[in-house]
């Protein structure tokens, strides 16, 4: 039921472009996958990602879990039937909670911390209403097989980028221990119609994420997930990490960098052998009044758009090109929620646009031309650089 089909490789570096199939479609790669943690994308409806040809979507286990409940979704179908999406879905693990949570220095009235972690899984206290959850792998696999995805995450804990070693490794044995007990409880009661990958860990140690890659590849499931980048760690480090554990990857299986959507990040893990990824990014800039286009990344709310009259985008197939700057600069300057999806429409667009010239691009062998390119036109505009 799931398989990956690699259709053109780059001769010059490891970029590919490739078909994974799951049982709600194909999911075409590289491929970047909108995040939508509550079971919806930000602004948008599933209309939205159809007109913009999303492949795939993520929701976030943990945020379903505190609310409504997986229970409930199952009782209601499923999250593909609740949430009117008949295309392919991930859900995460929450491991990832287990880290942003983990760094918060928000505490109860009894001092207690959001999150504990224990070999056995870990502790957590609901950022909605303080009461006491408690993740274990197979408590994460039943969420997930409640919620229905096609693609689904064993549980890990994402330590700090900055960890020390000692404590990297704890994490990483503990990630591999989780992985084992994920695969026994989904052979024993998970469906078929899901796909489980493992997730690398081992923070910044190249000896830790070489040993991690191997343990996850030798589990020989659909898809190896690369978790704990993107995490603080800047572009430079993340891209070491992927050069040191690349040649450890089985080459038929799909690749998932966890939480990466900066423009040239993606342009730069592609050329790595990265076939999906997700982040918060187009939809998080969107709130706060700033478009991804032709230049990098664009602060609306500068004044200097209070009167400009050309439109979000030259490119025509951008379905919300022909706004103008100033037009959706004052949406945003009055928190009118048509601003926020008509920014959120254009910054996903762009990603997926990138992502297909870019295909071009591997299909003639000139992946590294594209990303010079693609730096002189932004002058390396972006987060990470």
């Amino acid at each position: 039921m799931f398989e990956f089909k690699i259709k053109y490789r780059c001769k010059r570096t490891k970029a590919r472009i490739g078909e994974f199939i799951t049982p709600h479609g194909i999911i075409k790669t590289p491929c970047f996958m909108p995040v939508g943690t509550k079971g919806s994308v930000k602004t948008l409806d599933p209309n939205d990602l159809n007109l913009l040809d999303a492949n795939i979507i993520l929701a976030n286990t943990y945020h379903l879990e505190l609310r409504p409940g997986s229970e409930l979704i199952k009782k209601m179908g499923g999250l593909h039937k609740w949430i009117n999406w008949d295309k392919p879905m991930l859900t995460d693990s929450g491991g990832y909670q287990v880290f942003s949570l983990g760094q918060k220095k928000e505490r109860f009235k009894n001092q207690e911390k959001l999150v504990k972690i224990t070999e056995e899984g870990v502790h957590f206290r609901s950022i909605i209403d303080g009461s006491k959850l408690f993740f274990t792998p197979e408590k994460v696999m039943e969420i997930q097989q409640n919620l229905g995805a096609d693609i689904i995450m064993a549980f890990d804990e994402c330590a700090p980028h900055d960890s020390s070693r000692e404590y990297a490794e704890k994490a990483m044995i503990r990630t591999h221990n989780w992985l084992n007990r994920c695969i026994a409880y989904k052979e024993e009661k998970g469906s078929k119609e899901q796909a489980l990958f493992g997730i690398i860990q081992g923070c910044m140690y190249e000896d830790l994420r070489i040993k991690s890659a191997k343990f996850i590849a030798e589990k020989n499931l659909p898809g190896i997930a690369i978790g704990g980048l993107s995490v603080g760690e800047g572009q430079a480090e993340m891209l070491r990490v992927l050069d040191q554990i690349n040649p450890f990857f089985p080459d038929s299986k799909v690749r998932y960098l966890m939480g990466v959507g900066d423009p040239l990040d993606l342009l730069e893990v592609v050329k790595r052998g990265v076939d999906i990824f997700d982040c918060v990014l187009p939809t998080r800039l969107a709130r706060h009044g700033t478009m991804l286009n032709e230049s990098g990344y664009v602060n609306l709310l500068n004044n200097k758009f209070l009167d400009d009259k050309t439109p979000l985008s030259e490119n025509t197939k951008n379905p919300v090109h022909h706004y103008s700057k100033s037009y959706i600069r004052h949406l945003i300057k009055e928190n009118e929620i048509t601003g926020l999806r008509i920014l959120t429409i254009n910054n996903i667009f762009y990603l997926f646009d990138l992502l297909e010239k870019y295909k071009e691009a591997i299909k003639n062998d000139e992946t590294e031309e594209f990303i010079m390119e693609y730096k002189v036109k932004t002058k390396k505009i972006g987060f990470n650089n």
